[in-house]
């Protein structure tokens, strides 16, 4: 294989990457990581590397298009992206440090779990019709389009939700996926966002999340130009296709779409991570 058809294949599978990212608000790392390092043979530290750029892409191509459609939550994202922030950060400085096969298999089968919770139906939790007093103190609370028009929500449990910012944040600059699995079952279970504001305003984050963590591989010398490239010219088409489709699919298919990614993702983490290739 020469350089061109290796750099096609890659710009193809970032396409891809791109939209599902896009779509489901998981970040284009769930499939970047995986092509490179187990399809083309790439160093896990490098396909990490441009994951993390990949990211970033995903969230800048996504995020705008959220934002003016008024699905993304920009208030949450911006108070939920302090704890995600000093995830990636600390992640980051894990990575070179902690050996990440027992944190992969971890991570595999709590995507399980939660590849099993997101296909089953929401139960309205009591109070949940009500203002929470301190997501209100904080004016977390807004609205979306839907097609009977503009519907109300109120956000719940903004620690729990904190919390698990946090956890996501570590494990985006540890493993270089984005974590948008947990940022996205974070907001729709525990703070009982709706789902498509759930995935957008995750994709409005891992952004931001990726930077964090991106800067640490790029002074380690672990992002490559010639890498990088072509998975950003996939992504960025990939993720405005994504970010199109979302605004008219039901929230029915995006969930099963959901679980059946980040079922996928935790097979190939604990399979990594049994092998040691992570």
């Amino acid at each position: 294989m020469n350089i061109l058809e290796f750099t096609l294949l890659i710009w193809l599978g970032s396409l891809v990457a791109g939209f599902l990212g896009s779509l489901t608000g998981l970040g284009g790392g769930v499939v970047i990581v995986p092509l490179l390092a187990l399809a083309f043979g790439v160093d896990i530290r490098y396909a990490i590397g441009a994951s993390l750029v990949s990211v970033i892409a995903t969230s800048a191509g996504s995020a705008s298009a959220y934002v003016k459609e008024g699905f993304s939550n920009i208030r949450i994202g911006v108070f939920l992206e302090i704890a995600t922030t000093i995830g990636a950060l600390f992640g980051a400085f894990l990575a070179a440090r902690a050996h990440t096969s027992l944190l992969a298999v971890i991570f595999g089968l709590v995507l399980v779990h939660s590849s099993y919770l997101s296909l089953r139906p929401r139960r309205d939790l009591p109070g949940t019709d009500r203002p929470d007093r301190l997501a209100s103190r904080l004016r977390m609370n807004g609205s979306y389009p839907t097609p009977e028009g503009i519907q109300q929500y109120y956000v719940h449990s903004v620690p729990a939700g904190f919390g698990l910012m946090f956890t996501a944040g570590t494990l985006s600059g540890l493993l270089g996926i984005g974590s948008g699995a947990i940022k996205v079952l974070a907001m729709d279970r525990f703070m009982r966002i709706p789902f498509k504001v759930s995935t957008t305003t995750s994709n409005f984050m891992i952004g931001v999340t990726a930077a964090a963590s991106a800067g640490v591989y790029l002074t380690r010398g672990f992002i490559d130009p010639g890498l990088s490239m072509p998975v950003i010219l996939g992504v960025l088409p990939g993720s405005l296709l994504g970010a199109h489709v979302l605004v008219k699919a039901k929230t029915a298919i995006l969930r099963i779409v959901f679980s059946i990614i980040i079922f996928l993702l935790a097979i190939e983490m604990i399979y990594n991570g049994l092998t040691g290739r992570i």
